[in-house]
């Protein structure tokens, strides 16, 4: 029997030869599976600026002059409250040590894109740090390019504002329909989002369509404010100005501690992509 069984296994092996029984062609014929191509990005970059230039760009940047309200009591054009570094632009908060100059006790300083630079339906991205101190409120907002009914009922939307040492930021729209008919819950207009390093960079952002606002942190989606069939509900569909500023004192933000000044935000780039068709 094991005769038998030799004999049988040998005749079985110059078969297989024959026929090409070995695995290594049909391997090597087989296609590996390729890999899928990663998907598309529903933004496209139409405009950036990353502050590398010597110079602010003055056909699209303005800075902040003073004003009334809490926001601009001390906004400044002084030299002072800026700074440009190699690859940033820095805001910063501080002491009026020169009162001949200026009487205020406190300057700061900020850009805008009023009358210059509209920015259209689309994401805003804005890449910040910024130090702390009490009195201290950087923001990141915009206002409507072109006036109609006024502030509320044309809309405001602060993409990141920081208050005194808080471990976090906030993110909010204003209108007639939030601010005046006080609908602030129907949907939620705000909200607080925790950042824990903010002296460390982070991407702020926006995005604006036609039919809501969704804001995000480092990519990461923290509020949707969607549109409905109410009048004056989503002024948002529009074209805005951009604002970035340092920011002292206010009712919200309450006393500034002059020894805890200077402060600053510094920016790193701005970016602005409309949706891809």
């Amino acid at each position: 029997m094991k005769r038998k069984l030799l004999i049988s296994i040998a005749l079985l092996s110059v078969v297989l030869l024959a026929c090409g029984g070995g695995g290594d062609d049909v391997i090597a014929d087989q296609q590996q599976p390729e890999t899928p191509p990663e998907p598309q990005s529903p933004w496209e970059l139409v405009w950036e600026d990353d502050f590398t230039a010597p110079t602010v760009d003055g056909q699209v940047w303005s800075r902040i002059t003073e004003g009334t309200p809490d926001w601009k009591k001390y906004q400044s054009t002084d030299d002072r409250c800026y700074e440009k570094r190699e690859s940033s632009i820095v805001f910063k908060g501080i002491v009026n040590d020169d009162k001949d100059a200026d009487p205020r006790d406190y300057l700061c300083g900020g850009l805008y894109t009023a009358g210059k630079k509209a920015f259209g339906p689309g994401r805003i991205e804005v890449r910040a740090r910024m130090t702390q101190a009490r009195g201290a409120w950087p923001a990141i907002w915009m206002m409507p390019f072109t006036a109609d009914k006024g502030w509320p009922h044309d809309g405001e939307i602060d993409i990141m504002e920081h208050l005194n040492f808080d471990r976090s930021v906030y993110q909010t729209l204003h209108s007639g329909y939030i601010d005046v008919d006080n609908h602030k819950s129907d949907p939620l207009y705000s909200r607080q989002f925790p950042v824990a390093k903010v002296d460390e960079y982070h991407v702020y952002g926006v995005d604006v369509t036609a039919d809501k606002i969704v804001f995000h942190i480092d990519g990461v989606e923290t509020l949707v404010y969607p549109r409905m069939e109410i009048d004056g509900q989503y002024p948002f569909f529009r074209e805005w100005d951009l604002r970035i500023d340092m920011q002292l004192g206010g009712s919200w933000v309450g006393r500034i501690d002059p020894a805890q000044l200077p402060v600053e935000m510094e920016v790193d780039w701005v970016r602005y992509y409309r949706a891809r068709e």
